[in-house]
């Protein structure tokens, strides 16, 4: 395992398109792209970042799927994100970039109104550590730094201890309007219309799984999903 990690580690600074950077560099000198991301994609496409992205299994599905808009991977893991660079590359994705950093730092690597949606898939539900949560009001107001007005928070996780406490505490709290909301995003009706098929507003939460969910699924979990405005 060792060795493929520094396997990877080596190949990641390969990728054109995945930026590793600590806070000692940007607090020196800064990053190129904060600012003028058009300039790296080549567009005024939006941008929708996905937060602690693992893998990069889900940036790199809605890449594809929404060729109209860019998609930013965000994570600290560079073994795991390798995987989605990778692919992104293979397949010479316009549309798709990847930061290894911490998501702590995000308004360093983005201007105010740069940001036009945001998913949070499977993190990890920190349950003795309710500030590290990243759907917490410590971290909503770090977004709001760098999301336009009235942007879109997604929020995927099988675990019910988040979801509750996420539209429970923290959306009341800070009045943010729910655009939908279930506890069990493939099974429930509120979900799907008349003849049983998905609303077309959840189509990107449910057309596409992580690698971490389809195995949560294998397993019979629940996977719950809630769909904000915020700013």
């Amino acid at each position: 395992m060792a060795k493929h990690k520094l396997e990877r580690f080596a190949e990641n600074l390969t990728f054109p398109n995945l930026f590793q950077l600590s806070y000692e560099y940007l607090k020196e000198n800064g990053f190129e792209y904060k600012g003028r991301w058009n300039a790296f994609f080549g567009n005024d496409n939006p941008i929708v970042l996905e937060l602690g992205c693992g893998k990069g299994d889900y940036t790199v599905a809605l890449a594809r799927r929404n060729p109209d808009k860019n998609f930013i991977g965000v994570d600290i893991k560079g073994a795991r994100m390798w995987r989605g660079a990778k692919t992104s590359n293979e397949e010479q994705m316009k549309n798709v970039a990847f930061l290894r950093t911490r998501i702590e730092l995000i308004d360093m690597m983005f201007a105010a109104n740069e940001v036009s949606e945001i998913w949070i898939t499977f993190p990890d539900p920190q349950p003795k550590k309710p500030n590290k949560r990243l759907s917490s009001e410590r971290f909503l107001s770090l977004y709001k730094r760098i999301l336009k007005p009235n942007s879109i928070v997604h929020l995927k996780t099988d675990s019910w201890e988040l979801h509750d406490y996420t539209r429970n505490e923290v959306i009341p709290e800070g009045k943010y309007p729910v655009l939908f909301a279930t506890e069990d995003l493939y099974g429930a009706p509120e979900g799907k219309d008349s003849n049983g098929d998905f609303l077309a507003e959840i189509a990107d939460a449910v057309s596409v799984q992580t690698f971490y969910e389809s195995g949560y699924l294998a397993e019979g979990k629940k996977i719950t999903y809630l769909k904000f405005n915020i700013n």
